[in-house]
């Protein structure tokens, strides 16, 4: 009887983070595991540390335990080869596609990465180093290079039958590339289509032009590309237009999933974990941060130099100090708003490198409109309380700092995306401090100005 009742699996769950269980225990454990849902041991796996991750997978029988280490993350793939030694996951690599192979190697000391190539056999070997000869970050570094040898000259039942006698060993049968003599790709059929045609048509009457990917393509935009485009497979191909490999749905899904945790992790001023939080180390969470924390923290000093160099003014005006977090935190809001935007526009290429000065533009056009709103709503609160010429000096100062916020917040990303820089990186953390500190030299101006101090 199948176990997924919450309450169920939560004590088995308990039970299985039992760092020292008997061994009549253990027998019961791994009695109860046959009777839970893959998607469920999986989601265990996840929520505890890799040691108990390492305990449940031993417990599984070797087929679920292949099929659950394949669905891991590669970062937490490697941290299981740790816990369970190298010898024991042979098995699981040799299980996992050339691509997830790659994968998994370039989250693993060398040493061990060359153990596990050398169980290996010849075949595998082979499609494997196929893989590894290609650069990170393109698409012939996440294709899989086991793809069915078809011909236009071939009937539509040669086909049929080559899939079902190689359907083990290929990545996918659904999207079939199509290629001459001297394997140069000229088009592709799918399995939908193959069994609508008659078995003794040939090839070349049924099969279509064919969209594809270079080997050398940039992996994370042809994967976005990909994922709207729906198609299932993506027949990948050298400068020569030969078919070296396929790029599948789930491979472009993982990129494009991974590329956006990154993302969202460093506009929040920390590193991507690149596996589940429960599972994660508390040394790599720390690590994920620290390096982030300590360079707000030396970019921070100008904004405290900023308030050293107007201590005057402040002095003959204390009411100032009032608004300093009020405004700060709206040119560091507005910016971010602005970077967030155009970060998320860069990956979807909606905009590039060289639309900077339309992006310039209309960010700056945003800005001054939510500047006016802001401004307008600053000026009447605080000349309520503070008279005109306060309110004068909040109003102007949220028109001119949501301005320039907008502005840099668009600019920035697109300028670091130019130097081969990460967008993301760009954003949130750099442009508050940013913000910060030039916003306080904005209100300091105007303040001098409008109060005569």
């Amino acid at each position: 009887m199948k176990i997924n009742d919450p309450e169920q699996l939560y004590e088995l769950e308990r039970r299985l983070e039992d760092h020292d269980p008997e061994i009549e225990e253990l027998s019961e454990l791994q009695e109860q595991l046959k009777h839970v849902r893959l998607k469920d041991i999986i989601a265990m796996i996840e929520r505890t540390d890799v040691t108990n991750g390492a305990k449940i997978l031993r417990l599984l029988s070797p087929e679920r335990s292949a099929v659950v280490f394949d669905v891991l993350d590669p970062a937490h793939q490697a941290d299981m080869v740790t816990a369970l030694g190298d010898e024991a996951v042979v098995g699981f690599f040799d299980a996992l596609g050339a691509e997830d192979r790659v994968a998994l190697l370039d989250e693993l000391p060398p040493e061990v990465a060359a153990r596990l190539m050398h169980e290996l056999d010849e075949d595998d070997q082979r499609v494997t180093n196929v893989v590894l000869g290609y650069e990170k970050g393109t698409v012939g570094r996440t294709m899989s290079p086991e793809v069915p040898l078809v011909t236009p000259e071939m009937t539509v039942k040669e086909v049929v039958d080559n899939l079902r006698e190689n359907v083990d060993s290929l990545e996918t049968i659904y999207t079939v590339p199509v290629t001459d003599a001297h394997r140069t790709l000229v088009g592709i059929v799918s399995l939908r289509r193959l069994f609508q045609s008659k078995a003794n048509q040939p090839v070349s009457e049924v099969m279509r032009e064919a969209q594809y990917a270079y080997a050398s393509d940039e992996a994370e935009d042809t994967a976005r590309w990909f994922l709207s485009s729906n198609l299932l497979a993506l027949p990948v191909v050298d400068n020569e237009h030969h078919l070296v490999g396929i790029f599948t749905y789930d491979e472009a899904h993982d990129i494009v999933e991974e590329a956006d945790s990154e993302d969202t992790a460093r506009l929040g001023a920390s590193e991507s974990l690149k596996r589940p939080y429960l599972s994660t180390p508390v040394q790599a969470l720390v690590k994920s941060r620290i390096v982030w924390l300590l360079v707000l923290a030396v970019s921070a000093i100008l904004t405290v130099q900023v308030l050293g160099i107007f201590e005057d003014t402040l002095e003959k005006a204390v009411v100032l100090s009032l608004f300093i977090p009020l405004l700060t935190g709206t040119g560091g809001n507005t910016g971010n708003q602005a970077a967030t935007t155009v970060t998320r526009a860069l990956a979807l290429n909606d905009v590039r490198n060289r639309d900077v000065a339309k992006v310039a533009w209309r960010e700056m056009r945003v800005g001054m409109l939510l500047g006016a709103v802001l401004g307008s709503l600053g000026f009447v609160l605080a000349g309520l309380v503070f008279g005109q010429s306060v309110g004068i000096v909040i109003g102007l100062t949220l028109l001119l700092v949501c301005t320039m916020a907008a502005t840099v917040g668009g600019v920035m990303p697109i300028i670091a995306k130019t130097i081969g820089a990460d967008p993301a990186v760009f954003s949130n953390p750099f442009i508050s401090t940013f913000c910060d500190a030039t916003g306080l030299i904005i209100y300091f101006f105007i303040a001098k100005a409008v109060l005569g101090i």
